[in-house]
């Protein structure tokens, strides 16, 4: 177990976190009843630390052992630009307040004193505070005592331990979630985060979950605090990024504290994040452009989610992830609406969202064809959702599922009949992969060498050998070996000539009845993948 900190623990922290909160986005959203019940606190948590582990995986591309100092400076600029809704806000604030001590030092003292200088900053960016929300469990997490010169573990395992005894009592801090029988969502989701952390730095994750405490059905304890503004509070959220000097920036605190509420305005050095809830939008905007420049402007209506409106959007579309240009001009083809996955990039929920926004549909079917993307997909359906656009995540695990999804999508029967049947197609399409080994490496097949050709079938490797045709012809035995009526090939550009040809010829001569279809995946595609319908 490490005595300090390196910048491998801050990428790790942010990996971790970020797979904890894809998992637990939607139990957050469901008790997000304060401040306002509209059933986002998980999602936008989510998208902060995607954010910021984005922006800490992009310094350790550039430099491969980057300084601990950059990776935590990283981390919290890229939460910075990134923060989505009010405790997304208070977490970027968070992490900027602990990256100032960090960047100083990495032992268990400096652990702490970051986590005291966190909750103390984020309080301070609250226009008014209140307890029983994310900033109560942000202290207990600061006031968790441990004596001087402990390890990070020590520091780590306190905060988590008193975060998690804070979020407990947030009920009985704050009417609304006691009336709604929930835990405070902001605090939940910092518990989630404080826990990745003790795992980033024992190796050991922890054994409890955070609590919610749901007396109801999740849902309910939205009604229980009734829907956005049915309490006549303001109508919009308004976030955006601001570039603008100290003394602006506390002018600016002051208009904005006089038009709404829920007001956070967190970051520096010239560069800010602002959040604010307010029934005169266009005003927090103006107020904005007053104090400096503002730019990646969302503006929210909580009684009317979305901004724009429902005529401008018709029909249905398929919105499809595909990692190489073959395939992705192949579903372009067909209507889908596509999103290029190149090799060691896989596309943000902003880059999703965004493209679902470019179908101009209100209706949606999602196809992330990548397991690793299903928490990433999520995130930006509900983002989608909370626009007024209607989303069926498919939840396709490799693209010739999605190929297969795709050949049975008909726009015009119901929208829940279509995602049936294209739900079924792609689950019942077996996949396949080749790939060449980076590195010697334990497999499920065993050990495989640098430039072994591996065969992987439904994401594990099946088959280890040397020859790419040779392999490809194994794994496609053992995929028919169940039956199957269709081959579908997908070969990259840089696959030796003929292996279509010898797969093609392979399947004629030894699997009766079974028709094979073939596709360029082209440039920056997989070798070769394989679909068994």
């Amino acid at each position: 177990m490490p005595q300090t900190l390196d910048s491998t623990v801050v990428r790790t922290w942010c990996s971790l976190a970020l797979q904890a909160l894809g998992r637990e986005r939607e139990e957050i959203d469901a008790i997000n009843v304060y401040p306002v019940a509209d059933g986002d606190t998980g999602t936008n948590l989510y998208l902060t630390v995607e954010s910021a582990s984005q922006a800490v995986d992009a310094v350790f591309t550039a430099i491969a052992a980057p300084d601990f100092a950059d990776a935590v400076r990283a981390m919290a600029h890229g939460a910075l630009i990134g923060a989505r809704g009010n405790s997304g806000t208070i977490l970027a604030q968070l992490l900027r307040g602990m990256s100032e001590v960090l960047a100083e030092g990495r032992d268990g003292d400096h652990l702490a004193r970051a986590l005291r200088l966190a909750a103390a900053s984020a309080r301070q960016a609250v226009a008014h505070p209140v307890e029983g929300t994310i900033l109560s469990v942000a202290s207990a997490a600061a006031d968790s005592t441990v004596p001087d010169g402990a390890d990070v573990v020590a520091v780590a395992r306190a905060a988590y331990e008193g975060a998690r005894t804070a979020l407990e009592r947030t009920p009985a801090q704050l009417a609304v979630l006691e009336r709604a029988g929930v835990v405070d969502a902001g605090g939940r989701g910092l518990v989630t985060v404080l826990g990745a952390l003790v795992e980033a730095v024992s190796g050991q994750p922890v054994r409890e979950r955070p609590p919610t405490r749901p007396v109801r059905a999740p849902r309910a304890a939205v009604a229980a605090s009734e829907e956005p503004c049915a309490d006549g509070g303001p109508a919009f959220e308004v976030i955006y990024l601001l570039e603008a000097d100290d003394t602006a920036v506390a002018r600016l605190r002051d208009r904005l504290d006089a038009l709404g509420d829920s007001l956070v305005v967190v970051g520096g050095d010239g560069l800010w994040n602002v959040h604010v809830h307010v029934d005169d939008a266009g005003a927090a905007v103006e107020a904005g452009v007053e104090a400096g420049r503002p730019y990646r402007i969302r503006i929210t209506h909580f009684g009317t989610p979305g901004t724009e409106a429902p005529q401008e959007r018709a029909g249905r579309a398929v919105v499809a992830v595909l990692p190489g240009e073959g395939l992705a001009a192949l579903c372009a083809e067909a209507g889908a609406t596509t999103v290029l996955a190149r090799p060691g990039e896989p596309p943000a929920s902003g880059e999703l969202l965004d493209a679902i926004r470019r179908a101009h549909a209100r209706e949606v079917v999602l196809l992330p064809n990548d397991a690793e993307l299903r928490h990433t997909a999520a995130a930006a359906a509900e983002q989608a959702r909370a626009q007024g656009i209607r989303v069926a995540l498919v939840p396709t695990r490799a693209a010739v599922q999605g190929i297969a999804a795709l050949a049975v999508h008909e726009p015009d029967r119901r929208f829940d009949e279509d995602v049936v049947a294209m739900t079924a197609a792609a689950g019942a399409t077996r996949y396949g992969e080749l790939a060449v080994a980076e590195h010697r490496s334990f497999t499920s097949a065993g050990v495989c060498q640098a430039g072994d050709v591996l065969g992987l079938i439904d994401g594990d490797v099946a088959v280890i050998g040397h020859d790419v045709a040779a392999t490809a012809e194994t794994v496609l035995d053992r995929m028919l070996s169940g039956g199957g009526e269709l081959v579908t090939l997908v070969v990259a550009e840089d696959a030796p000539d003929s292996l279509a040809r010898r797969l093609e010829t392979h399947v004629r001569e030894t699997h009766l009845a079974v028709d094979t279809v073939t596709y360029s995946g082209g440039p920056q595609a997989p070798l070769l993948l394989i679909g068994v319908e």
